[in-house]
């Protein structure tokens, strides 16, 4: 588990992972990020008292650079990887493991549950939760059970981690989806097993939404950059939302200034078409009835789902163009700055 930052959430997810039932030993090992919230000293009361949690230092901050320390720290053939902004479901270990023998798979993932405790958090959790938030990737809530792309966070086989060389320490973003890549083209299973799962908190602020998703855009883009084709279509259409914007703020310009007129007018004014079908779908989410939620959560929606978009989709640009460089997702981080590389 990589912890940055985690106060208000480290409790419940290490009680989730020390609660799982499990036939053999297992241990918990937190990668500690140099928190400003009081998460380190939190997590060393947590180690104190229970001896099967164990801590590693991570100076720099970097999820797969910590990830890959507390792999190599700990000492059984199975890896369960654990987010300290989630919960696991009861029976989510001892089933992860059955799934990885029945099939033969290397790394076993589930479906992630958003969930949220406030209006903006739940209308954040309500978009993750909906192909039209996150694109329908499908541990975001398929019912169907076989081979994936991806898995999220993910149960796998230690043996074939060391083949494999671990998690690439130069991705920021992204670097389950590059590990499951070579997982396959090495020629082994990622599996989806959607009767595991795991309840995720997103992003408690909309600045802090924004930078996540802007950070996430630029290391996909980043990968685009490096594995090209393997990349999923789905993953282009926030940048194509970002394009059509811009080009129609370019098309409103000219038209106002009197430079387009007449019918090259009409014909540039095509390029809203795409804007005004968005924003009815992202209206007609907002109101969407059946669901319980509040009229704040319901105005929520109409800014996050075009945050989500636009700032992952801009971030995708500046990712393939110039590459994702230094960029890290500083939304775990307080008012207190923390240093990061």
């Amino acid at each position: 588990m990589p912890v940055l930052n985690e106060r208000a959430y480290l409790e419940h997810a290490i009680a989730s992972v020390l609660e799982q039932q499990l036939d053999g030993p297992a241990e918990l090992v937190l990668a500690l990020g140099p928190s400003t919230d009081g998460t380190t000293e939190l997590a060393r009361r947590l180690a104190a008292d229970d001896d099967r949690i164990r801590l590693v230092d991570n100076p720099d901050a970097h999820i797969p650079v910590g990830l890959n320390a507390a792999i190599r720290a700990s000492r059984y053939p199975t890896i369960v990887r654990v987010d300290a902004h989630s919960e696991l479901s009861p029976g989510y270990a001892q089933r992860a493991l059955a799934t990885l023998r029945r099939t033969g798979a290397a790394n076993v993932g589930g479906v992630m549950r958003a969930d949220g405790r406030t209006p903006f958090q739940k209308s954040v959790a309500r978009a993750y939760n909906s192909p039209i938030g996150l694109g329908g990737g499908a541990y975001h809530g398929t019912t169907h059970e076989g081979e994936a792309e991806s898995a999220y966070l993910g149960v796998m086989r230690r043996s074939v981690l060391e083949e494999v060389g671990f998690f690439d320490e130069s991705i920021r973003r992204g670097e389950d989806w590059e590990l499951n890549l070579r997982i396959r083209q090495a020629g082994h299973k990622v599996w989806l097993d959607p009767q595991l799962s795991v309840t995720y908190w997103p992003r408690e602020s909309w600045w802090r939404l924004a930078r996540q998703f802007r950070a996430t855009g630029a290391w996909r883009g980043e990968l685009v950059r490096r594995y090209g084709r393997s990349n999923g279509v789905r993953f282009f259409a926030p940048p194509a939302l970002v394009l059509n914007v811009t080009l129609a703020l370019i098309v409103a310009a000219l038209q106002l200034t009197g430079v387009l007129a007449g019918i090259a007018s009409a014909v540039a004014s095509v390029v809203y078409l795409p804007l005004i079908a968005y924003v009815l779908l992202v209206i007609a989410m907002a109101l969407q009835p059946g669901d319980g939620r509040s009229a704040r959560e319901r105005i929520w929606t109409l800014a996050v789902l075009p945050t989500m978009h636009l700032a992952w989709g801009a971030g995708f640009l500046v990712g393939v163009l110039r590459g994702a460089r230094g960029t890290v997702d500083a939304s775990r981080l307080g008012t207190q700055n923390t240093p990061l590389p």
